[in-house]
């Protein structure tokens, strides 16, 4: 499955995308976790509405008297989703960070002046066990989504010359650096099952183009997104098994929502049903086992609009975007569908503090209109195909570096023919 972290702070992003604290899934949909506030966990922690109105003065006299940030975990894959909460003797900051394991274990990233500590949690009977993994010495740093083979941890670190990707959590020696890329790096997006591919919203220049990160290769570079040469074109979110990119571009002389398909020499595609009228659309999850069919994926979006929050849904052979009422307490951004287009929705309310809505989908209905069709898009921004492919950047070069032959799978500009049977120069 393909789900996406929400960041731990409310704020609009500079794409456009509305972030709010929600839930981290793992990679597997076993777990999830979330910081919350409340007493001692259960049925005492409020709704997310409570929590919003709590804020970081939680815990002082007043309305927050007694309550406390806490680390919950959820476990998803059993018959009737249940919250175990995490509390240790002293109560979280409201700013740290929560990412579940596969394991059930849950790690814990904290804020210490200019360090970044990270610990693993677990329940141990009534209490909460915890295992140090060790610290990073650096004033900024962000949780990537959890990694698709369930027991590493990835951030990102921006410095002076780059940023570097941590694995802080499945090393063998505590954090360690694995990729440093040259730039300003937000965003991230995993682009395979077991961890290796990642896809990074580099700045350089201030132009932001998605590019993809090869771990096993100490962070080699590769240009993933290139519509045209001066737009900023974000990844927003990918799905291993179709191949479905979905993207934030301004190539068309707006930030819009467009979907392309992984090493595919098709354009991208910006639909006009993805872009109502004063509403802000993003996508969080989209339906997995579609093998080589990414038109039929259907994907989950979070839409805000002066009316609030709620949910659509989308295919991209249906051309039409379903909007649906949330459950009440809804975590607004997290969700995960199952193999056969049943998206779940978690929520919690004051009665209800764990809890999975299952919603079922409308079906499109086929219409007469050819796939490649062009929503609303300018001529001059279908990129033509380009007959030499752009070259591999090498860990922290320039992409000037030679390299040995280049996998089949390694994505490509969207801009550009296939990868199959290319070699790098050289």
């Amino acid at each position: 499955m393909t789900v996406c972290v929400i960041e731990s702070v409310e704020s609009v992003a500079s794409d456009g995308a509305v972030r709010r604290a929600g839930l981290a899934i793992a990679a597997d949909g076993s777990y999830a976790a979330r910081l919350t506030l409340g007493t001692d966990g259960g049925a005492d922690s409020p709704s997310p509405e409570a929590e919003e109105r709590g804020g970081a003065g939680a815990g002082e006299e007043g309305d927050g008297a007694g309550t406390a940030w806490f680390p919950e975990r959820w476990t998803l894959d059993g018959p009737e989703p249940y919250a175990v909460p995490l509390p240790l003797d002293q109560p979280e900051e409201p700013d740290a960070d929560v990412l579940p394991l596969a394991d059930g274990r849950v790690l814990i990233h904290r804020r210490v002046a200019d360090r970044q500590a990270f610990s693993l949690l677990y329940p141990t009977g009534p209490g909460t066990g915890e295992l140090p993994l060790g610290a990073v010495e650096c004033p900024e740093l962000t949780l990537l989504p959890p990694s698709p083979d369930g027991t590493s941890a990835y951030a990102l670190a921006p410095g002076e010359h780059g940023t570097t990707v941590w694995l802080v959590a499945g090393g063998a020696f505590g954090p360690e650096p694995v990729a440093t890329v040259r730039g300003r790096c937000t965003g991230g997006v995993w682009l395979d099952r077991t961890g290796r591919l990642l896809a990074l919203d580099r700045e350089l220049d201030g132009v932001v183009k998605a590019v993809a990160v090869d771990l096993e290769r100490r962070g080699e570079v590769s240009p993933l997104l290139q519509i045209t040469e001066g737009s900023n074109d974000r990844l927003l979110l990918a799905d291993a098994d179709s191949g479905l990119l979905m993207i934030r571009s301004d190539a068309p002389g707006q930030d819009l929502l467009g979907w392309g398909v992984l090493g595919s020499a098709r354009p991208v595609r910006f639909p006009e049903c993805l872009r109502p009228a004063d509403r802000v659309v993003t996508p969080f999850a989209a339906q997995p086992g579609q093998v080589l069919m990414p038109e039929s994926c259907a994907v989950a979006l979070r839409i805000d609009g002066p009316a609030g929050t709620w949910v659509g849904t989308w295919r991209p052979s249906g051309r039409r975007l379903h909007q649906q009422s949330p459950p009440e307490g809804w975590l607004a951004g997290a969700g995960l569908w199952s193999r056969d287009g049943v998206l779940q929705l978690p929520y919690a309310t004051g009665t209800m503090p764990c809890g999975v809505a299952r919603l079922e989908v409308p079906r499109d209905v086929p219409r007469d209109v050819p796939m490649d069709t062009w929503h609303g898009t300018p001529p001059d921004v279908r990129p033509e195909s380009a007959t030499e492919p752009a070259q591999a950047e090498a860990a922290g070069g320039n992409g000037s570096a030679p390299g040995p032959t280049r996998l089949t799978c390694k994505p490509v500009p969207l801009q550009q023919a296939p990868l199959t049977g290319r070699t790098a120069a050289g």
